[in-house]
């Protein structure tokens, strides 16, 4: 019977997710044109991230354990 309903549970919160498009509630609108720009950005459009607001990762994670170099930064709280 639990496991049922714990069963039932993960489904139903797994189905809630919406797959419709994005709009704007109604009564409201999208914002207003970006200053400089011709026409007025689409929800999509809006949400996409260019590639300075998401950078890739440019240093190699640490694997194994190292020593720390002497850091003159790093006092004791005073």
């Amino acid at each position: 019977m639990r496991r049922s309903a714990a069963l039932a549970l993960a489904l139903s919160l797994g189905a809630c997710g919406s797959q419709a498009p994005l709009t704007p509630p109604e009564g409201a609108s999208l914002p207003d044109t970006p200053y400089g720009a011709n026409v007025t950005p689409t929800a999509e459009e809006l949400l996409r991230r260019e590639a300075l607001a998401a950078p890739e990762r440019s240093v190699e994670l640490r694997r194994r354990s190292e020593e720390r170099q002497d850091d003159p930064f790093d006092l004791p709280p005073e």
